[in-house]
Order: C-alpha cells, then structure tokens, then sequence
C-alpha cells in the first residue's frame, strides 16, 4: 500500500503527517514504527494523524510515538497538528482539537501556532531519587504526559540518555514511566532544556509538553512571571504562559513554530 505523507517539525521535533478524516488508514504498531525508523522509513520523532472529531471539536488529533505506541499528547506534535489540519480543511485563525489529553484549542500566527493546554496536574515536587548511582531532586508535572524534571548547572555536561534513561524507567514512575527533562536557568532569563523523550527512547531536539512542564515548575520554584521562555536543544526559542491558581495554573500556552518540511508517499 502507498501512504502519501506530509512532514512537518516543530523547533526540530519532527513528524509524520497523515490526512485520515475518512479512517481509510489503519496501521500497526510495527508499521507504524517502519515509517519512523531513521534508516529504513520516513525517520521521524512520532506520526500524527487528523481524523474526525468525536467530542464537538474541528478535528482529533491521533498521535504515535516513534516505537509505535500510541501517546495522550505531544505539545510540538499539537501545534504541527493545528497548522497541518488548518491546511487541510482551508482554515486560518484558530481550530480545536480532541487529543486522549482532552480538548486543545489553537491560535495561528504566521508559521507559529499558540495552543491552549490542557491543565497541568499531578505536581510532586523535590523528590529525592536514585538515577544509574547519581542522587537527583527530581519535580513531577503531568502537562498532558508525565515529565520529570531536574535542575542541574549545565545541561551541556549533563548525560542526558545516560540520566534519562534512568530516570525513564526508574520504579519511582512504573508502570508507565516518565519524560525527563534537564534545565537551567539562562543569565539573561528563561530556561534552557534538554529532554529524553519515552517512546523515542532517546534525547529529540524539543518536547513541547517537557518545555511546558519545565517552565511551570520553574516558575514554581522561583517566583519567575508569565512567560517563561525555554530554549530547546534543536536552538529555538518557545514561550510558556500560565496565570497561577492557588499553587497551580490555569490558561497554560505554549506559543512556537511548526514548519512544513516536504511531502512524499511510502509503501507500508
């Protein structure tokens, strides 16, 4: 079978891009896989696909890890998803999407797109854990999936895969386990981060709900405003907003781009 594709990145978290509004594709987990190996397939951090809205939303927005398996969310993968369905169904301005997360409503500014998350919950902060021997403060936030988040002073000598993989897997967050997240804090403000994403199995160049999740607790931490800005590994730049609710948020964004790479097709 030929599957025609479009693929997209969201500040270097890239994906691959499926129009399944009449549900005519029905891959596996395997395929599903082929399609992201980096050697063998397309190559991509995860596949999306646009199917009919279920719950009074325009669209639902289905998304797969590169293994596979299929995830509640992806904040990059959400704001690709608003361009690439806008395109798809001649909109501008602003769409809604369902995702296993809930309902996320986004806003298109140019090649940037500013969603409206999900409510953040599930915070733990300050948690003392063992990592491959190494002693971590590790904060929890579930910003639509689980994300770990540890502060260190340079997340450039940081042993991302080494301490992420650790921490990915670590009985603390069985059975699903968790993202991990390594950021500090910028001298001029903001946050830089690097993330060892669960289903990638590896460190990406972004994770948009890591950056939302690393943002909050930053703030949280330190008293920091809306918004935070947090530079990801891939050298962009994204924005978190938030208003505070009695020790937690509401009205979290994630303001960033979403490029439209190339198109082609595949056989499955």
């Amino acid at each position: 079978m030929t599957l025609t594709f479009t693929k997209m990145n969201g500040a270097g978290n890239d994906f691959v891009m499926l129009d399944n509004r009449d549900l005519r594709h029905s891959l596996g987990k395997a395929a599903i896989a082929r399609l992201c190996d980096r050697h063998r397939g397309v190559g991509a951090d995860g596949l999306i696909a646009v199917e009919p809205a279920e719950k009074g939303a325009d669209f639902k927005m289905r998304y797969y890890n590169a293994d596979g398996g299929e995830a509640d969310m992806c904040g990059n993968g959400a704001r690709c998803f608003a361009r690439f369905a806008s395109r798809l169904a001649g909109r501008t301005g602003s769409i809604t999407f369902e995702t296993q997360a809930g309902i996320i409503g986004a806003e298109l500014i140019g090649d940037e797109v500013r969603l409206a998350m999900t409510p953040p919950h599930s915070l733990a902060p300050g948690v003392e854990l063992n990592a491959d021997g190494e002693k971590l403060k590790v904060h929890f936030l579930n910003t639509g999936v689980p994300h770990a988040v540890v502060f260190v002073e340079d997340v450039a000598k940081t042993d991302i895969v080494r301490l992420g993989r650790a921490l990915r897997h670590h009985e603390h967050f069985a059975p699903k386990g968790t993202n991990a997240n390594f950021a500090a804090e910028l001298p001029g403000g903001g946050i830089v981060i690097r993330t060892y994403e669960r289903g990638v199995e590896d460190e990406t160049l972004a994770c948009g709900t890591g950056v939302t999740a690393a943002a909050l607790v930053f703030a949280q931490l330190t008293g920091a405003g809306s918004p935070v800005s947090v530079t990801v590994r891939g050298g962009d730049t994204l924005e978190v907003g938030f208003e505070n609710d009695g020790g937690g948020w509401k009205n979290v964004t994630l303001k960033g781009p979403a490029d439209f790479v190339f198109e082609g097709a595949a056989l499955v």
